[in-house]
């Protein structure tokens, strides 16, 4: 049994994290083994993302006037709270890749900056492309147009240097 103080600092853990959160997966976990949970906090660990289970009470009161505040109502059962801060997808990505391995884990709740998503929207929320994977994608799109500039601006005085080949090798075979 939880005392009283400590209750109030698990409020306040997740309450803090929420604060830095951009979105926020809910998933039952009954069935998982320990090893299984182990493996998911260490991938969890590694995305950046607090993973946590909390009872739904506290889970609540944490939530409460926070961004997250719109997944209060869902939470029933024995749930997993994973809060995503700078990559909004990685919770989706972590949670939706353990569980096609284990059919034991199910989100039950996905909210992103705030607004409560379906549970399908999971898997379209965890093929979002990494910050990293947007800006090379956005890169590999502007640098089409400025290499085909430089192409054009470059082919006039590349026609005029084969011109002046092509008379200079007229000039020497005659």
């Amino acid at each position: 049994m939880l005392t009283l103080d400590e209750k109030k600092a698990i409020v306040a853990d997740v309450a803090s994290q929420t604060a830095q959160a951009q979105s926020a997966i809910a998933a039952e976990y009954s069935g998982l083994s320990v090893a299984e949970m182990t493996s998911l906090r260490a991938n969890a660990r590694q995305a950046g993302i607090y993973l946590r289970v909390v009872k739904n009470t506290l889970a609540r009161r944490a939530l409460e006037n926070t961004e997250f505040d719109c997944i209060r109502d869902s939470l029933e059962g024995p749930l997993i709270l994973a809060f995503s801060g700078e990559d909004p997808a990685a919770s989706a990505r972590v949670m939706t890749d353990f569980a096609k391995q284990n059919d034991k884990l199910v989100i039950k709740v996905v909210a992103l900056r705030g607004k409560l998503l379906t549970v399908a929207d999971a898997e379209r929320l965890a093929k979002m492309p990494t910050k990293d994977e947007a800006i090379s994608m956005l890169m590999a799109v502007m640098k089409v147009p400025v290499e085909k500039l430089a192409r054009i601006l470059s082919e006039p005085a590349n026609k005029l240097a084969r011109t002046l080949a092509a008379v200079r090798d007229e000039k020497q075979a005659a």
